[in-house]
């Protein structure tokens, strides 16, 4: 029951006087020890909330109690601590429930590898205190309907002792269930900048107007910004005043989250096929077999959609495992810095060139488990294709495939040095 998980003692937090929380958090061990409850609570009823819509408020709620949400926060300023080989297989097994809910936390993972790349900063220590309690970061920075991509035309323009902010964000994933948001603009000098604000602020509108295929409970749509109050203490630089190799890695941790969800979605797929096979689904009317579960085709099948998630896992954690060693470098300063996070770019490159391919391929093998049944809606096994597609939109495999061809025929590492998240 839902009830009894949110009232585990064990949530790591307890409270101190006047609604203010004390931090006590939850080993590391232990919070992935919790996952697998975690998981089966995300997975009920989710094809369902998928057909119906109805965002799931109710499992962010649970979420900030399990500690998933502030592993990676160093111990030095009170955390877990936790690498990314952890994270990944937390938002893949997320996936594997509900890709809409992992998928929704790609903006506070990010703000937890900020933190985590800089526990140090005055940003970090002030922050880590609000994650460790189980707020949640949101926000937005792209627009839509600009002239060219990356165009930013929400400003933020001081009067007197503050500044007000005005614009209009789209691909807000998330942001809907956050208690803060991070938001891009542009300042009166035409230069970037960006704020971090409270969720509930008077003139922040965020809108569940996401019209996607697939990911329909991400969140992902707008956020209105209508002369929005900002102090002075609420700006903050880092985002956009970083160093190149941060920015870099966090652009390899951005697209890699993307590409966990999606290995997520196709455990998914193996489990709906199995369950499926196992229980419901009947031989074909010229099968030698007189079940599915014994006919070699299907049999056949269910291998093939398991190798293809063993592979993506493999792929994902190949990554995982170049990002921990660029996390590490970053933090020494390290003299081949360069030369490292190259690397997690480029095996996160090569990854999501496959990863996207064997993921559709899987969700659609799903089909060939059953006979028209296996296209009922009350299924909702097309939710599978239909999310990895949209996913793969992010990142344009045959874009990935060109600029990875030019580095190795030429040279060229322009995509790479600028950090594009695409």
């Amino acid at each position: 029951m839902a009830t009894d998980i949110l009232q585990q003692p064990s949530t790591g937090v307890r409270e101190a006087g006047a609604g203010r929380a004390a931090v006590q958090p939850l080993t590391r061990e232990h919070i992935l020890a919790g996952l697998p409850v975690v998981v089966a609570k995300i997975a009920e009823g989710a094809a369902e909330r998928e057909r119906e819509g109805r965002l799931p408020y109710e499992l962010f709620r649970l979420l900030r109690t399990t500690g998933l949400t502030w592993l990676r926060v160093p111990t030095s300023l009170g955390g877990p601590g936790g690498s990314h080989a952890d994270q990944v297989e937390i938002i893949a097994s997320i996936a594997s429930a509900d890709s809409g809910v992992a998928h929704a936390l790609r903006t506070h993972f990010g703000f937890l590898e900020a933190i985590a790349l800089d526990p140090d900063s005055d940003s970090s220590r002030r922050f880590a205190v609000d994650v460790l309690v189980g707020k949640l970061f949101g926000g937005a920075n792209m627009e839509i309907g600009t002239p060219r991509p990356n165009m930013i035309r929400t400003t933020l323009l001081q009067e007197g002792d503050h500044y007000r902010l005005n614009g209009h964000k789209y691909y807000a994933t998330g942001a809907i269930f956050a208690d803060y948001l991070s938001f891009s603009a542009i300042d009166a000098e035409g230069q970037p900048t960006g704020v971090i604000i409270p969720a509930n602020r008077e003139g922040v509108d965020v809108r569940d107007d996401w019209d996607g295929m697939g990911q329909r409970l991400s969140a992902s749509g707008s956020v209105v910004l209508d002369n929005v109050r900002i102090e002075a203490s609420e700006l903050h630089f880092q985002r956009v005043k970083t160093s190149p190799f941060i920015k870099r890695h966090g652009a390899v941790r951005a697209q890699l989250h993307l590409m966990a969800v999606v290995a997520g979605i196709v455990r998914n797929v193996l489990s709906d096929a199995t369950s499926y096979v196992q229980h419901q689904a009947r031989s074909a009317k010229h099968s030698a077999s007189a079940t599915a579960r014994d006919d070699h085709f299907v049999q056949r099948t269910v291998g093939d959609i398991a190798v293809l998630s063993h592979t993506i896992d493999t792929l994902i954690a190949e990554s995982a495992r170049h990002l921990d060693i660029s996390q590490a470098a970053i933090l020494a300063n390290a003299p081949d810095l360069d030369d490292v996070v190259l690397a997690a770019q480029l095996a996160n490159s090569r990854g999501q060139v496959m990863i996207g391919q064997l993921a559709l391929k899987a969700a659609e093998l799903l089909f060939d488990t059953g006979g028209g049944s296996a296209t009922a809606r009350g299924r909702n096994f097309d939710r599978h294709w239909r999310n990895v597609r949209t996913l793969c939109n992010h990142n344009p495999a045959a874009l990935r495939a060109r600029v990875i061809g030019d580095y190795v025929i030429n040279g060229v590492r322009d995509d790479f040095d600028e950090g594009r998240v695409f």
